[in-house]
């Protein structure tokens, strides 16, 4: 039984009770949650009943359970005055458009000192149980949805080094989920209740990731009117997640190390330093020890940085996750009212399957958007697809005439040129060839005016 404290009714009583109800309800995001009276008579109806049953807030309060759901099998969802509580109860309801939804009900009744039925507090779950669309059935952890043994070991190495201070790294391709394991370390960890903050080390220019990571004082350059705290400052007793720590500049580096080992660091343009708690989870799609060989990243820095490495494989290797992924994103949209996918015509599904997924999870999300989006229907067909599904494979990226052997250029600019020359002119295999991001080659072709 949940204890209710003195100093929570005092805080309740000045936030709003009302208030605090209707984040509470809101956040549940995959049901309907709605509050009747006595009556039945609908008191609150949150934003996923909106979603999933496909009528406003405006249209509902106000109206009788029974009128508003609909509901088609003869189970009242607001008949709780003799029931008082509800686990699992299966319902059907009838939505707006003419179409039905099987839901599991929940669902609590309150009454008055008299003991008369006083109201209720309900939540309806989609069952998702439609044809060709099983219930995805895999582990989930802090959002990662996986039945893959190398993403199953990895979750484990997580939980069992959450409860550590040990700085980790992780390595995986663009779009693998690197932020959301980051996040669900922090999660994971005694840190949780304090900030998980993150930065893309690859998306400003060194001048600005200095200032953003350690801050900088008033007057420190032109522009700097007031003191600036930065990502390390605000992130105090918390965690801090790098992505794509390889493009972290090297005249930064020096001070991302002191951090580590000294957990002090001096803003930009001051001259005192500022201690900080801070736990440092970094990531990259690169090995950070091909970039110690090609003298592009600190190696006393990598040391501290990679105490405890974590490896997120690509798609294309969690070939038993893509279905599952897929059914889970498919009824996640299916909430939202636009068009609801019942099923995968079997040409479309093996095209899935058959897939490469340079973007990985990322990618596979978009596609799904994608159908949504151009498609209508109960089937998501070939026709639903991106384009790129429906042209012919590409030829594999052709192989140097040199000698395999031969080593890529040290410099940053002549790699570029020679991996767009054996990439010919595909950008992905071009940017897999150097060991790049998508977005980073880009980057870099632009610096380089190429």
């Amino acid at each position: 039984m949940a204890f209710s404290s003195p100093q929570l009714k005092r805080w309740l009583g000045q936030i709003g009770a009302d208030q605090v109800l209707e984040v509470m309800t809101d956040s549940f995001e995959t049901g309907a949650v709605f509050i009747v009276d006595a009556n039945s008579d609908i008191l609150l109806w949150s934003k996923g009943a909106e979603q999933l049953l496909g009528l406003s807030a405006a249209s509902a309060v106000g109206k009788p359970c029974k009128t508003a759901l609909n509901c088609d099998n003869g189970n009242d969802p607001c008949n709780l005055a003799q029931l008082g509580i509800v686990k699992a109860q299966a319902v059907r309801v009838r939505l707006p458009d003419g179409r039905t939804l099987d839901c599991y009900r929940t669902a609590k009744a309150f009454y008055d000192n008299a003991g008369n039925f006083a109201g209720a507090i309900e939540y309806l779950q989609p069952q998702h149980q439609a044809a060709g669309l099983p219930q995805p059935t895999g582990e989930t952890f802090h959002g990662i949805l996986t039945r893959d043994p190398k993403m199953l070991e990895a979750i484990q190495i997580i939980r069992n080094v959450a409860a550590t201070e040990a700085t980790v790294l992780i390595r995986g391709e663009s779009g693998t989920g690197k932020e959301m394991v980051a996040h669900a370390l922090h999660l994971e960890s005694p840190r949780h209740y304090r900030p998980f903050l993150a930065i893309n080390c690859a998306a400003l220019t060194p001048s600005l990731l200095e200032s953003e990571l350690f801050g900088h004082v008033k007057g420190a350059f032109t522009g700097a009117v007031r003191n600036h705290a930065g990502l390390f400052q605000r992130a105090n007793g918390g965690t801090l997640f790098l992505d794509e720590i390889a493009e972290l500049p090297l005249e930064l580096q020096a001070k991302l190390l002191r951090v580590l080992q000294e957990r002090n660091f001096i803003p930009v343009g001051g001259d005192h330093p500022v201690s900080v708690d801070v736990r440092i989870i970094a990531a990259t799609h690169r090995s950070l020890r091909e970039e110690v060989k090609a003298g592009r990243f600190r190696e006393d820095l990598m040391y501290r940085l990679r105490v405890v490495p974590i490896f997120l494989p690509p798609l294309r290797e969690r070939r038993l996750d893509i279905g599952l992924l897929l059914q889970h994103l498919i009824n996640r949209h299916n909430l939202q009212g636009h068009r609801f996918v019942d099923r995968i015509a079997p040409e479309a599904m093996r095209l899935l399957l058959d897939y490469d997924w340079p973007g990985n999870v990322r990618e596979l999300n978009n596609v799904v958007e994608y159908a949504y989006a151009v498609g209508r229907g109960g089937e998501l067909s070939i026709a639903d697809l991106p384009p790129e599904f429906r042209e012919p494979v590409r030829p594999p990226m052709p192989q140097p005439t040199q000698p395999l052997s031969r080593p890529k250029p040290a410099a940053e600019e002549a790699l570029i040129r020679e991996a767009l020359e054996i990439g010919a002119g595909n950008l992905e295999q071009a940017a897999r060839y150097a060991g790049m991001s998508r977005a980073t080659f880009w980057r870099k072709r632009k610096k380089y005016g190429i």
